[in-house]
Order: structure tokens, then sequence, then C-alpha cells
């Protein structure tokens, strides 16, 4: 999941200070109580999303009245967003990865929600022993070797040992099976764009290298700046190339909606695609509905809520786990989640899983006990953590936009 930006030297420097400064949480702290941390966007462009992601992780609490065994559960909401920046920043990534790295209680930490922040936050809590599971990062990178860095994912394991996790797919799922579901759906020439952060380059390039394979015809692959106001000139400019797709690997908070409007206002009739950083209501927003009505897809590392809204009996029982969770989660907070909110949940239930598995208040047998996760019977289906830390489920989605929602439109991977 976005952004996974690249960072100037001093918030590199920041982050090795901090790293430096760990004390590894060697003291006892209190021997009756386990934390949980999530650290996430709260403030900002992605807080809507986060949301519900946070009420996935109460909900999973809420199931075992925040008891494990013995140990109490304390959960605490961190926030790695600034109100002026509207997304999250490196100072406070990196200052929530020292803070729960400092405290002796913390045994788990949930986040972070972007891949960039992982960047930050993984060497810290690498060296802290402390395990990490995202419910949102997918860029491959953190956990697989990519041709575009040969340093990684060893340099976010500066103790060559693995405490990282995520329960989401990565991106070199989403990346080409959407240049499949652009062919299947008969399009042809595409013009790929990215948001220039790692993140989205990363899924714009899977995208392209898939698309050349297949046979389609990609007629240019450009940077966007994200900070620009408008890319009026730019939509103009492919316009004249006629495609039939324009493909945009990058965010809402990275100008996904603004994209749209433009191609709207230049007059193009080509489709859009989106990968799942732009899956959230604010995308629509800031797009205006009537811009992306039935001409903007959208992949999705799993099943959206809104996929549960249907009287197809056999899909509802194979996938009947999730919908258990919709359907609670609706009961509760009187709507639909959006498409994260499962992922904060599941993440939870592993935390939860792990702790009860290790038996003990112990960061290095909490982490062996997570990464041994096999078979878990959640609220995804039933998948187990490969080497990597990364989840054996391969299932994405492919949805649409249609009157001012997202409309789930078939499973791509399963």
């Amino acid at each position: 999941m976005p952004a996974y930006r690249s960072l100037p030297f001093c918030f590199v420097a920041l982050a090795a200070a901090l790293l430096a400064g760990c004390n590894h949480a060697n003291g006892s702290g209190d021997p009756k109580v386990i934390k949980i941390v999530s650290s996430l966007p709260r403030t900002g462009a992605a807080q809507q999303q986060t949301d519900t992601i946070v009420n996935g992780i109460h909900m999973a609490l809420d199931e075992v009245k925040s008891q494990v065994d013995s140990f109490k559960i304390e959960y605490q909401d961190m926030d790695d967003a600034t109100a002026s920046s509207g997304e999250w920043t490196p100072e406070l990534e990196a200052g929530n990865a020292k803070s729960a790295a400092d405290d002796p209680d913390v045994m788990v930490y949930l986040g972070p929600y972007n891949s960039g922040a992982a960047k930050i936050s993984m060497p810290i809590l690498n060296r802290a022993g402390l395990l990490m599971i995202s419910p949102a990062n997918t860029a491959v990178g953190l956990t697989k070797p990519t041709p575009d860095d040969p340093s990684e994912p060893g340099v976010y394991r500066p103790t060559g040992k693995i405490n990282y996790t995520r329960v989401v797919p990565p991106d070199d799922l989403q990346g080409p099976l959407g240049a499949d579901w652009a062919k299947s759906m008969g399009l042809k020439r595409v013009f790929v764009l990215d948001d220039h952060e790692v993140y989205g380059r990363g899924v714009a390039k899977l995208f392209d290298d898939r698309a050349e394979e297949i046979g389609l015809t990609v007629l240019g692959h450009d940077s966007i700046d994200a900070h620009a106001l408008e890319f009026g000139s730019l939509m103009t400019r492919i316009k004249s190339q006629h495609p039939d797709l324009i493909y945009f690997g990058g965010t809402t908070e990275t100008k996904g909606g603004q994209l749209a409007k433009d191609m709207v206002a230049a007059g193009m009739d080509a489709k859009l695609m989106v990968p799942d950083g732009c899956m959230e209501e604010k995308f629509i927003e800031s797009a205006g509905a009537s811009n992306l009505n039935d001409r903007c897809y959208v992949t999705f590392g799993g099943l959206p809520s809104e996929a549960f809204e249907t009287d197809d009996k056999e899909f509802v029982e194979k996938h009947k786990a999730q919908k258990q969770f919709v359907d609670h989660y609706k009961e509760r907070f009187g709507r639909l989640p959006e498409v994260y909110a499962v992922y904060g949940y599941e993440a939870a239930k592993v935390a939860l899983d792990s702790i009860h598995r290790a038996g003990k208040k112990d960061r290095a047998a909490i982490i062996a006990a997570c990464l041994a996760t096999k078979d878990f019977h959640g609220a995804l289906g039933t998948w187990s953590f490969d080497a990597n830390g990364d989840t054996t489920l391969h299932r994405l989605s492919g949805n649409v936009v249609h009157d001012g929602k997202f409309k789930f439109v078939k499973i791509l991977g399963d």
C-alpha cells in the first residue's frame, strides 16, 4: 500500500539516530500486561480508511475481552501523520517506532499503513526484536529482492532476522493481474503513469512489464509530480495518442482523483485503472463520482465489503468468514467497512494468536510464533505466512466505480 517515497538524507539520518538509540526494551515492565500498538495515518486523506482499520482492531480485541491467557491486552492507537502535511511523516513514524521499541510492555506493532513508512520503522523495530504485522503495506521490496534496489529487503533487517509480516498480498500480484484484466476487457492501447514514489512506480512497472508481455501496446510511461495542482497539459498530450486505458500507479494522496478530473476535462473517452491505493471513498470524492462512473477500474488485494452484497449463495458460502466479519462490522458501526478494515481485524487476530501460542511475554517468542503461523482460519480464509513473512493468500479483486460507489466485478486471483 501507498506511499513509498524516496526520502531526504535528513530523514534517513533521523531514522539511523533513533535506531542507534533504541534500548530494545530490555526492562521487565508489567508482567501481567501486554501492549499492542498501531501506527497509522490517523490525520489527513487516509483517515476514513484507517478509522475502519482501527475499528477492525477493536473488534478483534473485544472478541477476547482484551485478555489472552493470563495477560491483559492494552491497545494504543498511534498517529504517524500531521494535519499540516495531510499524510504520514518520517519523523512521526520513526518516533512511534522508537516509543514502541522502548516500552517493555509492547510486544506487537500493527502497521504501518504506508509502505514508505515501513521503510522508516522496520530497521528500528528489527533492532528492537519487535513483531510487526502490517494490514496494508504492498511494496514488494519490504520482504523480497527487487531489481530496482538490490539492498532490499536486507536493508530493513539489520539483525539479519525477520520480524516483519503482512496480511495483505504484495504488488507483484496486483500489477500483472491488472494488465491481464485490461486485456480480458478488450483494451489494447494503454498509457502508464505513476506518482514517482516507490509504491506507485513499483506497481506501475509491474503492470507495464506484464502489458508488454501479453501484447498490449504501451504508448508511454511517465511519472507525475504529485505536488502539481493539475495535469491538463499532460492529459491533452496523452489524448493525442488515442489510448483505450490510462493506468495510474499511485494513491488518492498522490493525485489519483485530480488525474481523473483532468482526463475527463481533456475530452478523453479512455478508461482509467488504479491500484488499491485509490480504493477508498476519498478517491471518489476527490475525483467527482460522475468523472469515474463505469470508466474507472480498481484492483485490490482481497475482496471488498461490497462483494458480499449479493444473493449468490455459493459465493457467500465460499467466503463466509469474511461475510461474517462484514455483517458484524455493519451491525456494530452502522455501515459497510472500507476495504482495509478486515485486514486490521486479521492483523490483530494474528497478533493475539501469536501471543497465545508463544505462551509468554517475550518478544522473540512472539515473533517466532507469528512466523510459524500455518493454516490460520481467519476472516480472509485459511492461509499461512511464507518464509518471507508474506501471506500465502493470492486473492485479488477487480472493481468498478458505479453510481458513486465501488462495485465488485470479479475475482482476479485466488
